[in-house]
């Protein structure tokens, strides 16, 4: 069946879906309408709309938990693959982080409330609520089947989903804080190269749009966050924070559009397989892997002391190039070694042989969807970048780096996508595996007992596995770093001046502000695969 057909609403998903439809429609019409036409909007629709949606998120929430989960029979059966204790944990870190972000955002806009709309300076105060509610309810109920009250669950949860979506796009677009402190950059003669009237005139935006940020940088009012202490540290807490908040909506949305989909749906008891970590594990216990591990912990070693060193380099003047080099000589360093590994780990599964699992498996689409959608946030930065550096010219070490760095991370993340699609789709039983049945021992040990009983030609399927077990466990933990680094706020990729000179300010972020985040969450999701391919190599 075509993968696409499996996840399009149907039937009685489909009213719920219209819905979900609509509202994702007239809210990113409101949301992108305020970024291009900022003095068309005069009443804060895209921010009342967005409360409002928040508001009746906020109270299906509350019902759902106070009232439809203590109902009888409500979830009859449970989704095993569902909220996984990796996700469940990386949605607990991003949901800590998000909280801290609205506690900064409501410090910095209480102080500039006389210049920032009433509803913008509401939006924090009801955000905070709603991300701690939706994360209990993932963290608790995501692995949910309902059965009873279908038509009201369904639609409550594609409102929050819509509602995670719009704060999602309105977190890419919103670029007002950054905009204030690159004209800050720019007087203070960090940028050489742009000039305040340049950002302004790059950013199209009216001094009407926001009072707070033009007078504040030039006239000196009370408006002007840089004259006072605590709310540079507000907004500071903000710059650092908010890719944090984009990836929480990434993956919050993620998993309540699983919980859409489960609503009505029949578990068999005994599809439940045995927890992957526990199978993980074993692989590592058990096949002997020592060489990926080592090379990957020396990795994330070296590329957190990296991480460090930029994070404080970035912020002196005298530094602020060093740690530009000093990030992506690391990539120049790793991304070769991982496209190297992932082109071994493909031919070797062209020299295997191994069947093709044609089976219809819609987790298996799913992740494929979400792995090659991901991608494209990473590969769309990547190919700006490109055109950037042709059509100005690299200038400089510094420029030079970018745009190698542009064209290996095309490469690896072409190569490795290849490498875990092709996985994903290998018949987990190989041809030279002798399997019965399926008694009570795992498919796993049955598979090591089929390897043992072999004739000596499986020595070279022997050889491969080992290979392949080591390839994945390097490209695991390289990936983690590469998640950590830009998760956690370095993002050399919007200080790059080609750019910014050649697609503006404004584009410039968004278009960043749009890939980095899929960048991230492609690095989340990739591990996970990997970890499946770990297991059955």
């Amino acid at each position: 069946m075509d993968p696409v057909v499996v996840w399009a609403p149907s039937g009685r998903r489909l009213v719920s879906g219209l819905i979900a439809l609509n509202l994702v429609l007239l809210g990113a019409a409101f949301v992108i309408g305020e970024s291009f036409n900022p003095d068309g909007l005069q009443h804060q629709e895209p921010q009342v709309f967005i409360l409002l949606l928040m508001g009746l998120s906020l109270l299906w929430i509350l019902w759902y938990l106070f009232w439809t989960r203590r109902q009888p029979g409500i979830s009859p059966h449970t989704d095993h693959h569902a909220g996984g204790f990796c996700m469940t944990v990386v949605l607990l870190v991003f949901t800590a982080c998000s909280l801290l972000l609205q506690v900064f955002k409501m410090g910095y806009y209480v102080i500039l409330k006389e210049c920032k709309p009433t509803a913008k300076v509401l939006l924090p105060f009801v955000e905070a609520p709603f991300l701690g509610l939706q994360t209990y309810l993932l963290w608790a109920h995501s692995k949910d089947c309902i059965h009873r009250h279908k038509i009201l669950t369904r639609a409550g949860l594609v409102l929050v989903l819509t509602t995670d979506l719009l704060l999602w796009l309105s977190a890419v677009t919103e670029d007002t804080v950054h905009l204030e402190i690159e004209i800050q950059k720019g007087e203070r003669g960090i940028f050489t190269n742009t000039s305040v009237t340049d950002i302004l005139e790059e950013s199209d935006i009216d001094e009407s749009k926001d009072l707070g940020l033009i007078s504040g940088l030039t006239n000196g009012s009370l408006c002007q966050c840089e004259a006072q202490t605590v709310c540079r540290v507000f907004r500071k807490g903000y710059e650092v924070l908010y890719p944090f908040n984009i990836e929480y909506y990434l993956m919050a949305g993620c998993m309540v559009y699983v919980m859409w989909k489960n609503v009505g749906r029949h578990v068999d008891p005994h599809s439940h397989q045995h927890d992957p970590q526990k199978l993980n594990l074993r692989v590592m216990r058990r096949g002997g892997i020592i060489l990926g591990p080592l090379l990957g912990l020396l990795v994330l070693v070296v590329g957190i002391a990296i991480f460090i060193l930029y994070q404080v380099w970035v912020s002196l003047e005298s530094w602020h190039n060093n740690a530009f080099l000093l990030f992506y000589g690391f990539h120049l360093a790793i991304i070769p070694v991982m496209s190297f590994c992932t082109l071994t780990g493909i031919i070797i599964h062209k020299l295997e042989a191994r069947a093709k699992d044609t089976r219809h498996n819609p987790t298996r689409n799913l992740d494929v969807v979400l792995l090659v959608a991901a991608a494209l946030g990473q590969l769309a930065v990547s190919y700006f970048s490109l055109v950037a550096s042709f059509a100005i010219g690299p200038d400089g070490l510094l420029g030079n780096m970018d745009l190698s760095y542009s064209l290996l991370s095309l490469f690896e993340l072409v190569l490795q996508n290849i490498f875990i699609i092709g996985g994903l789709h290998r018949h987990p039983k190989d041809k030279m595996e002798v399997v019965d049945g399926a008694g009570d021992e795992s498919s796993m040990e049955k598979s090591e007992e089929g390897v043992k009983t072999a004739p000596p030609a499986d020595n070279r399927y022997n050889w491969s596995r080992r290979v392949l077990q080591e390839i994945c466990a390097f490209l695991i933990l390289a990936n983690i770093m590469l998640w950590v680094i830009p998760a956690f706020g370095a993002h050399p990729q919007f200080e790059n001046e080609l750019g910014k000179q050649f697609f503006g300010f404004s584009a410039w972020f968004v278009i960043v502000n749009l890939g980095q985040p899929l960048g991230v969450f492609y690095r989340m999701h990739s591990v996970a695969a990997l970890l499946e391919l770990l297991v059955s190599a």
